[in-house]
């Protein structure tokens, strides 16, 4: 992996994305949510506590939203090591196109590195096997995934490539949602990052598998009335957003647009799992 030089700690971290890199699925938005990159963050800083973040995510953002609203903001912050993790929501749309999606990617990572920064992102987990459901969006992932590879490769971008590791889809990294991580998704997502970014004690535990859970005797009827639990809870007012033209963001802001030293306190597991 080809990894661009850069002489001593990381002191300015930069976060641009959607939900996942917000925190949904790490916290709850009254108590604050911490996330993937609230805990990248603070593996920087055990090398460097000095590190200051900021964090323009925002849920609900299509990749060119992202592009639009977070690239210029990011690069007036002067970091010097940036993640861009975006396209999810993308994929969920009926009308996907995943040279578009890669293009607007693909556009953050050429203007981040250009300015000297650091980049990581990540792939996305075969969505097939969190929702049985989302089947027909199982092509849009290789596809986008492969792009993303062949842009971070043209850029330099560093890609912690979750994609063909099984665990990624074990439901317990997921929230009952399915669409965002867990707390314990989001500290493997931190942890295939620094990875990436060859973070001082940073390694591949992040790809081992979760242990085994008791084993339960299957049960059709059961699963059968989950997925119905699920799409009643959680796709049913997805799809009806869509349908109004809404978004789960609409009216948000980033939630850390300046950079500022860590000085929210840890919480739920630990970063490194």
């Amino acid at each position: 992996m080809h990894r661009p030089a850069h002489d001593g700690p990381y002191t300015r971290y930069v976060a641009l994305g959607d939900s996942q890199t917000e925190g949904l699925g790490d916290g709850e938005d009254a108590t604050g949510l911490r996330g993937f990159a609230d805990r990248l963050a603070e593996r920087i800083a055990e090398t460097n506590p000095d590190l200051t973040y900021a964090n323009l995510g925002v849920r609900g953002r299509l990749a060119g939203q992202v592009r639009a609203e977070q690239l210029a903001p990011a690069l007036a912050l002067r970091p010097d090591v940036a993640t861009v993790v975006a396209g999810m929501n993308d994929l969920l749309r009926p009308r996907f196109d995943a040279d578009e999606v890669a293009g607007h990617l693909e556009a953050m990572f050429a203007a981040l590195t250009a300015r000297g920064v650091t980049v990581a992102t990540v792939t996305f987990p075969d969505a097939t096997r969190i929702v049985p459901l989302a089947r027909p969006v199982g092509s849009r992932v290789s596809a986008l995934n492969a792009r993303i590879r062949e842009a971070a490769g043209l850029h330099g971008v560093l890609v912690a490539d979750t994609f063909p590791h099984a665990v990624v889809t074990d439901s317990r990294l997921w929230s009952p949602d399915r669409l965002h991580a867990s707390p314990l998704g989001h500290a493997r997502i931190a942890a295939a990052l620094a990875h990436a970014l060859a973070l001082p004690g940073s390694g591949e535990e992040w790809t081992h598998p979760l242990p085994e859970r008791p084993h339960t005797p299957s049960n059709a009827l059961r699963a059968v009335l989950a997925e119905l639990r699920w799409t009643a809870t959680f796709l049913g007012p997805w799809i009806g957003r869509r349908l109004r033209g809404r978004s789960s963001g609409d009216g948000r802001t980033a939630k850390r647009p300046d950079m500022l030293p860590l000085t929210f306190p840890p919480t739920g597991p630990p970063a490194s799992p």
